[in-house]
């Protein structure tokens, strides 16, 4: 369901819940943002009514009666809308707990106190720690990045967005006007999968190499969401991790750790380096370049060749 629609149902749901009398087309509509923003009258009723007709098939009971000016109005009452007594077991509400405690950073950190308070106050035994439950596992999710926040209300928000780019193999950072669709984390890493208007393609960035601010832009989407986006399978693309060849390289000693975690086989060579027998994909040129004049691509030659075309690349920048 799209954040708009969802948003505005969640919107009507609680004006319906909240009120002690019925409400009419007129108030509801004066409430309620996305209504008054509709347009015409014609537009307000065909939306009022096939979001009523969701809440309804939601599960939501809502009434419709007179009111005392003699117009239809509708409510929600809590009684007839009021779920049974939740109870949880340990393992259930232990589960849950670590969920909660998943989010100790960002914007998501009160809410996810808040519901575990909620958990302790519906069944979650006093005397079970969420941690020992698990043999001691604390998850977290880091978020260091300063554009992790804008991002995420972004991608919520569905709107799009502004910021400043470095390439890896880039001297500078450039623009770039995306429109955000999602945020994985990856190998402690995040990243932004969204839709880059000025290449007209789906792209991913790494968040670590936002730099400045993201700024919003009170424009629509220009291209289709996709209900699937593979963020985890293009960032190893660009590791090499789909590799179905292998590359051979000269690594400088003590340096490149994530290449030798990669690597088949390692080899010294003496005078400060070794040979280095890792997987080679689509993007492995780019991923080297990272590591500088600590690597030398040996073979294959087309390899060597990306590498020495992006070292130059960087150079001239």
């Amino acid at each position: 369901m799209a954040i708009a629609k969802a948003e505005r149902l969640m919107n009507l749901a609680l004006c319906l819940l909240g009120t002690r009398r019925p409400l009419s087309k007129r108030e509801l509509r004066e409430s309620i943002e996305a209504y008054l923003e509709a347009g015409s009258d014609d537009s307000f009723n065909r939306m009022f009514e096939r979001d009523k007709d969701d809440l309804r098939e939601l599960g939501l009971v809502i009434e419709t009666v007179e009111n005392l000016d003699g117009e239809v109005g509708y409510l929600a009452r809590r009684d007839s809308n009021r779920l049974p007594p939740i109870t949880l077991d340990a393992e259930e509400a232990a589960a849950l707990g670590l969920a909660a405690k998943v989010w100790q950073q960002a914007r998501l950190a009160g809410a996810a106190s808040g519901a575990l308070q909620k958990l302790r106050a519906a069944g979650l035994p006093e005397d079970v720690d969420p941690y020992e439950a698990h043999g001691a596992l604390e998850p977290r999710i880091p978020v260091h990045e300063a554009a992790f926040e804008p991002l995420m209300l972004a991608c919520r928000d569905r709107r799009p967005v502004v910021f400043d780019y470095r390439k890896a193999t880039a001297a500078r950072p450039e623009p770039r006007h995306v429109e955000p669709w999602a945020l994985e984390c990856w190998r402690g890493h995040w990243y932004l999968a969204c839709f880059d208007r000025d290449r007209g393609a789906e792209r991913v960035f790494r968040l670590s190499r936002i730099t400045g601010k993201v700024r919003t832009r009170g424009t629509r989407y220009t291209a289709p969401v996709p209900d699937v986006v593979t963020v985890r399978e293009t960032v190893a693309s660009w590791a090499g991790e789909t590799a179905d060849r292998s590359a051979l390289i000269r690594l400088r000693t003590g340096a490149g750790y994530p290449l030798r975690a990669k690597a088949t086989f390692v080899r010294e060579l003496g005078d400060g380096w070794d040979e280095l027998e890792i997987p080679y994909g689509h993007g492995l040129d780019a991923w080297l370049v990272e590591f500088g004049p600590d690597v030398v691509v040996l073979e294959p030659a087309e390899l060597r060749a990306d590498v020495v075309d992006r070292l130059r690349a960087v150079a001239k920048g």
